[in-house]
Formats: C-alpha cells, sequence, structure tokens
C-alpha cells in the first residue's frame, strides 16, 4: 500500500496564517500537519509516499526529508497548476501512480487518529472506498455523502438533507483496478471545460453511479477538519486529550 498527499493548496480560509506558509506546515501540538501525516501513515505500514506540492513547494521539499521517519520513502511532485485549477488537477498530475497500486488518497485539512487508518485498511477487498463518519446535523461546508447500506450512491456538498447519511472526512483507498477507473473519470472530467474548477470528489460521485464506490464508516474515532483558524485550536485539544500526539496523525491539502 502506498500514499498520495494532496498538499499543494494554500488554505487561503487561514489567512493571515498561510500567506507565506503552506498550510501542511502550519503547527499541530508541536508539530506541522505534514508531520503529523507521515509519521501517522508510517506508524500503520504506509512507508512509500507522495506528496503533491504546489504553493510555497520549496519549503515543503526542504523539510520533508527531516521531518520523515527513517524507514519513510517520501517523493514530492509539484503542480504548477494549483492556483487555477481546484484539487483535481494534483490528482491527475499523480494519476499514473494511482494505477500502478493500492494506494491511499489523502486530503489536507483533516486531523484524525490512527485508528482510523487502520480501520480504513480492514474495510473488505473493493475497488474504491470512502471513509465517511455520520452525525446528527450537516452544514453547507460538509462533503455530504448517499448511502445504499454501504455502497456510496451520491457525494457532494449540495445534496438534500433528507438524502444525507453522512460526509466524507478526506480519506480515500483505491485497490484493485480502482484506481484506473479514477485516473480515466480525471480525465473525462478535466476534457469537460469546467474541470479545473471541479473537486476530484466529482469524480468519485461519477463512479458512484456505476455501483463501484463503498463507505466506510469510521463512527467512535477521533477526527476534525482544519479550515479556519479555530480549527487549529480544536485540532490542538484534540490531539492533546489522546493522551499521546504520536498516535495522532493530520491529512495534506489542495
Amino acid at each position: 500500500m502506498k500514499a498520495i498527499i494532496l498538499c499543494a493548496g494554500q488554505g487561503r480560509r487561514l489567512l493571515p496564517l498561510t500567506e507565506r506558509v503552506p498550510k501542511c506546515l502550519l503547527p499541530v501540538a508541536g508539530r506541522s500537519i505534514l508531520e503529523w501525516q507521515i509519521r501517522g501513515l508510517a506508524t500503520a505500514g504506509i512507508e512509500d509516499i507522495t506528496l503533491v506540492t504546489g504553493f510555497e513547494a520549496e519549503a515543503v521539499e526542504q523539510l520533508v526529508h527531516a521531518i520523515a521517519p527513517a524507514r519513510a520513502t517520501v517523493r514530492t511532485v509539484f503542480n504548477p497548476f494549483f492556483s487555477v485549477a481546484e484539487n483535481i488537477g494534483s490528482c491527475f498530475l499523480v494519476r499514473d501512480l494511482l494505477q500502478a497500486a493500492e494506494t491511499i488518497l489523502l486530503n489536507g485539512d483533516t486531523l484524525f487518529e490512527t485508528a482510523v487508518l487502520r480501520h480504513l485498511l480492514s474495510t473488505p477487498d473493493c475497488p474504491i472506498t470512502v471513509t465517511i463518519d455520520r452525525k446528527p446535523t450537516y452544514d453547507a461546508d460538509d462533503m455530504k455523502v448517499s448511502l445504499d447500506g454501504t455502497r456510496l450512491t451520491a457525494i457532494g456538498k449540495t445534496l438534500p438533507v433528507g438524502s444525507t447519511h453522512g460526509e466524507s472526512i478526506g480519506m480515500l483507498m483505491f485497490r484493485r483496478d480502482g484506481g484506473e477507473m479514477f485516473a480515466a473519470g480525471l480525465e473525462a472530467a478535466l476534457r469537460q471545460p469546467d474541470g479545473l474548477g471541479r473537486w476530484y470528489l466529482s469524480v468519485i460521485h461519477t463512479l458512484a453511479q456505476t455501483g463501484v464506490v463503498q463507505a466506510r464508516s469510521i463512527e467512535g474515532h477521533a477526527w476534525g477538519e482544519i479550515d479556519y483558524p479555530d480549527d487549529l485550536a480544536a485540532a490542538e485539544r484534540l490531539v492533546r486529550a489522546w493522551g499521546n500526539p504520536a498516535i495522532a496523525t493530520v491529512a495534506g491539502g489542495n
């Protein structure tokens, strides 16, 4: 199993904290978000990691080898289009990696305990798995999902309340030919006039119509998004509440 972390974005909603520092290098409980990511993946046995960089890429490239465990292999791929395309562009640049091996794909604004990742890895074999959680209510910024049992049937921020059964936490797993299907879907989406403005999860939504996408609920395990300055404070409290920050991970950016 390999991992791809999307950390090209600046994180404009965190300004002025991200005026000169990429979101992935912001500190949480004494370590950068990116360091938590890499350490958490290695703890779960995933030691082949690719970072898709963009904003202030040089800062990430200079630090990454210093913060990675010795046993981890970490490489970077620069996304020169990060300022004009949504995260679909970052995924397209690493489409060959997605097709070559079983892969975990991580977003960059989710703090989660290691048990979340281990729970996903224990999912029965299927091409594409979207990690989800459930809560009593959902807001406009949540990436909502509709389900038929464990099968994901729709994903998007505008799903109606009556059809919302959970939210994506920003962690996906590709097995068998799932990566190939996703790569083909990325190219098809980018051929459309509005392609650069789409999120990669719009491709997952399209693939879900064919019945190949499953959902894995991590209810009972702790996680939280980091979108705004207040979220950083909440993330600090969340990590410290676990008693040992070394069991926590944080996933990457745009």
